[in-house]
């Protein structure tokens, strides 16, 4: 275990999380969900972590599985076409993770969801925090969009709004 992760994971706020992702920034990153999953059949979740709890840091949960467990916690898994996506951030970690159903998995390169993350990032470490969310929201419905175009019904299954854990 990491000395300097550890003190990360205790120090960061739900407060301080609050402030980078403000009533304002939450509202832009569902619309942007939203005019996303307007242009294809994919799903997206957009889950924001402030930090782990010190157990968890302390037995080396890192971001990938605790984005795995957001993932199945929050049944993403569970669309019609299995083309769910979570983007999931970990603050204290600086971090973003995307996770992705088997659907959307068996067409779309890791490298390609990869790379939205280090977009994200980018914006993120700079404190850009709504320019990142919109610009990784809008990258993984352009992956979407190419593999998964609307359907005649094209439902929302999944819950538009962002959440902060």
């Amino acid at each position: 275990m990491e000395l300097v992760r550890l003190v990360r994971h205790l120090f960061a706020t739900r407060g301080a999380t609050k402030r980078r992702f403000s009533g304002e920034v939450m509202q832009s990153i569902e619309a942007a969900i939203a005019a996303t999953e307007s242009r294809s059949s994919g799903e997206v979740r957009f889950v924001v972590e402030s930090a782990l709890d010190l157990p968890e840091v302390w037995a080396g949960l890192g971001a990938r599985e605790r984005a795995v467990q957001t993932f199945s916690d929050l049944h993403i898994w569970n669309t019609e076409l299995r083309n769910g996506v979570l983007i999931y951030v970990l603050l204290a970690d600086r971090d973003v993770e995307i996770v992705a159903d088997r659907g959307a998995t068996r067409l779309i390169d890791q490298a390609d969801w990869e790379g939205v993350c280090r977009i994200m990032e980018g914006h993120f470490g700079a404190g850009r925090f709504a320019e990142g969310a919109v610009a990784g929201v809008e990258a993984v419905g352009g992956l979407l969009a190419r593999h998964f175009p609307p359907q005649g019904r094209n439902r929302d299954e999944l819950p538009n709004q962002p959440t902060l854990l």
